[in-house]
């Protein structure tokens, strides 16, 4: 079946709304909390999406701003989000949910006007225009959960965790390459349980490594929201195991993980 921008724009438009029904009740001291991503508040995880966002749909529809941009970026040193936050510290919560809303607007607008098949550049290889909406589904998902745990909400399971999934499964490579590591040539087999009770996979079905449980799991694993300790995964395999141990759906640098509960609850 073709991928539908429309049914991925609607779905981050979904992400999007269940993101912003919270925010919208944060007071100007909740926008300034803590959140489990060390050193970043409620304001640095959203200024985050605006900004990738705004990136995005210039990646889509300027390209040329967009390498000229990355040229700059990269002539300072690469892709810094915690310099990119720091940028607009000074803005409101109100401001910056303002920002989030028109930002979250005009790249589902223009990316449901764009071929799925559309190549469009980004900080690594070019993607597709479906990948890259699909990367920002991710995104928020994993930014919320971010919010979420800091403020005490509920995120409950959606389909949509899906897109989490199947991005974190196409970025074992770059979980690898963020490591610097070689990546093992054996295939892995991911066999996830939907929140309806369906499965879904990916891989041969007879790899002997494998990854199954809960799709929320997955998610939280390989956006590194939780420590794998934490979560009700099997893992079975080295190849998993180490995968398991490094995955990242998310571009940039290798990522540093969560501690496990035992870890926190021990200092």
């Amino acid at each position: 079946m073709p991928v539908s921008m429309d049914a991925l724009a609607d779905d981050l438009a979904a992400e999007s709304a269940e993101l912003r029904s919270v925010l919208a009740g944060l007071s100007e001291v909740q926008w300034e909390l803590a959140t489990p991503a060390e050193g970043w508040t409620i304001l640095d995880q959203v200024s985050h999406l605006a900004y990738f966002d705004d990136v995005a749909l210039r990646s889509a529809t300027d390209p040329d701003a967009f390498a000229a941009e990355k040229a700059a970026m990269d002539a300072e040193g690469g892709v810094s989000p915690d310099t990119f936050v720091e940028r607009y510290r000074s803005l409101s919560g109100a401001e910056m949910l303002a920002w989030f809303d028109e930002a979250r607007a005009r790249l589902i607008a223009a990316f449901r006007e764009l071929d799925p098949k559309t190549r469009v550049p980004w900080f690594g290889p070019a993607m597709s225009a479906a990948s890259s909406l699909t990367a920002r589904i991710m995104e928020t998902w994993a930014h919320a959960q971010d919010v979420y745990d800091t403020v005490g909400a509920t995120h409950a399971p959606s389909d949509r965790l899906r897109h989490v999934a199947h991005i974190g499964v196409g970025a074992r490579a770059f979980s690898y390459a963020a490591h610097e590591l070689v990546m093992p040539d054996v295939p892995i087999r991911v066999e996830l349980t939907a929140p309806d009770g369906s499965t879904w996979a990916w891989g041969p079905e007879d790899a002997p490594d494998r990854i199954s449980g809960p799709a929320e799991d997955f998610a939280l694993l390989i956006t590194q929201r939780r420590h794998r300790d934490d979560l009700a995964l099997a893992v079975v395999g080295d190849a998993a195991t180490e995968w398991a141990r490094i995955g990242q759906s998310f571009a940039g640098d290798a990522g540093t993980g969560r501690q496990s509960l035992s870890e926190r609850t021990a200092r």
